[in-house]
């Protein structure tokens, strides 16, 4: 505490008379200033280390990531110990900043008189297994070549992009395309939840027809309510401000192969807080692997 008073009003008093009147000896000031440098370089050092890393992983993942994606980065990849607020106050000093989304515009239109169902899903967005609640929605991409429509289908246990399609149109074509090619690949057990919004593409009698052939039961948003399937508005919002609006495409091929690439980078590294920082891939792999131990150790007991 002496040599520290000392170094703080060394501007003040020599630094002889004030080692006297505190009863300390000058060398040991000066040891004092020596540990200090060397702790000040340990903190340069140990700085320019979280920033070259939070750089690297802000970077490797398309500038996607904040700071509690990079802070469990740093503390499950790299193993280092650093508080969420540190890593948040680098940031803001490498200027490293979310992209802040656009203006949202309507794709929905429920004003029509097919049938409307009911909404199942009730906001209960963490099903226990894949395969038990599939969402889907429509979003538009702007190109110099016109509008883009994507319609993913997303499964809510895992936030896995099970299939999608993308056209110059937003008819019932476009939806169905995709939910046959998620059927395709998945098959779900009867009962499994289908849950969108009301227009006009999922009211469709084709639409439904393939739903209720697959054993679904059929699930809609409340008429004006987002919030009632917002994981699917959530995906939009990080395919567009994650992405999309880091870039101009010129063309509609230029977008089809930027949001596939997206979707590839989204189903199988990018990390997801909801998840427990797992990615989708790995979600529905730690799934099958518990699974499949329960059901070895239910063999086992009834053998």
């Amino acid at each position: 505490m002496k040599f520290e008073f000392i170094h703080e009003h060394r501007h003040e008093h020599t630094i002889s008379r004030m080692c006297q009147v505190l009863g300390v000896s000058k060398s040991g000031y000066y040891d004092y200033l020596n540990r200090l440098d060397r702790e000040e370089t340990k903190r340069e050092a140990w700085n320019r280390y979280i920033d070259e890393r939070i750089l690297f992983h802000y970077h490797d993942n398309y500038g996607c990531y904040g700071s509690p994606r990079i802070h469990f980065m740093l503390r499950e990849v790299d193993q280092v110990e650093v508080s969420q607020k540190k890593v948040t106050n680098r940031m803001r000093e490498l200027d490293l900043y979310a992209t802040p989304p656009k203006k949202f515009i309507n794709t929905t239109d429920s004003d029509h008189d097919e049938t409307i169902h009911s909404n199942h899903l009730n906001r209960d967005f963490l099903p226990e297994a894949p395969d038990q609640v599939w969402a889907t929605d429509i979003t538009y991409i702007h190109t110099g070549e016109g509008f883009l429509y994507l319609n993913p289908v997303i499964d809510l246990a895992s936030r896995r992009i099970i299939s999608y399609q993308l056209d110059d149109h937003m008819d019932h074509t476009l939806c169905l395309k995709a939910l046959e090619k998620a059927l395709a690949i998945r098959n779900p057990k009867s009962g499994w939840i289908h849950h969108s919004d009301r227009g006009s593409q999922y009211c469709s009698k084709a639409y439904l027809d393939t739903l209720k052939e697959a054993g679904a039961t059929i699930s809609m948003s409340r008429k004006g309510n987002p919030y009632d399937n917002a994981c699917a508005e959530s995906f939009f919002a990080s395919l567009k401000k994650e992405y999309l609006y880091k870039h101009v495409y010129e063309t509609k091929a230029e977008a089809k192969l930027a949001i596939q690439f997206y979707i590839n980078f989204y189903n199988q590294k990018r990390i997801h807080s909801t998840l427990d920082y797992l990615t989708p891939l790995e979600k529905e792999k730690s799934y099958k692997m518990n699974h499949d131990k329960k059901l070895k150790k239910n063999r086992m007991s009834s053998a």
